[in-house]
């Protein structure tokens, strides 16, 4: 198991730590979430990155890299969704995607087909990492960083609240590339479903 494999793999872990610490009140819990989410994120370019220089480039590691982002991000808008904060159709949007083409690329690969990662499919993980750090960022504001600075709460709410929006319009932008992403891959890989009767 190389460098870059254990990082890839990390996030599963990680992604439970993050969920629990959501849901803890103690102070200090919604700070360590949004940056071990951060970690995370930072991970998810440093593994492909290690891989390349380091000439570790594997049909493991990419099927995993692939996977646990999904792990990862799908875990946390579960939380959010139970949360309240993110709608439950949004989600079941993303994870009716994620199985579709999980789906077509098992199909694929037995078949001999590569479906490799395409430009949509990074522009929506990047969109989803970036609406969940701001939708992270907001408890960590409203309870660590208003109780440790003593900052005017009524001035403060207002500004966290527009993050919290900030973090909404994102995701739905996420759930754009999601579904133009999905399409995409249906549409050029549309062969492995030749033999459908």
């Amino acid at each position: 198991m190389n460098l870059p494999n254990l990082i890839t793999l990390s996030r599963i872990p990680l992604m439970f730590v993050v969920v629990w610490l959501m849901y803890q009140k103690w102070g200090g819990a919604a700070t360590l979430a949004f940056w071990l989410f951060i970690a995370a994120a930072v991970g998810d370019w440093l593994d492909g990155y290690l891989a390349r220089r380091r000439n570790q480039i594997s049909l493991f590691g990419k099927f995993m890299d692939a996977l646990t982002d999904k792990i990862f991000v799908v875990g946390i808008m579960i939380a959010m969704v139970e949360l309240n904060t993110i709608p439950v159709y949004w989600v079941l949007i993303v994870l009716c995607r994620e199985f579709l083409i999980s789906g077509m690329r098992m199909m694929a690969a037995a078949k001999g087909v590569v479906v490799s990662a395409e430009r949509g499919g990074k522009t929506k993980t990047l969109t989803q990492l970036i609406a969940v750090g701001f939708l992270l960022f907001v408890p960590m504001a409203q309870v660590d960083l208003a109780g440790w600075l003593q900052i005017d709460v009524s001035a403060y709410v207002v500004a966290t609240q527009w993050i919290h929006h900030v973090g909404l319009w994102l995701f739905i932008l996420s759930v754009y590339f999601t579904v133009r992403s999905g399409w995409d891959y249906l549409v050029r890989y549309r062969m492995v479903f030749d033999d459908i009767k």
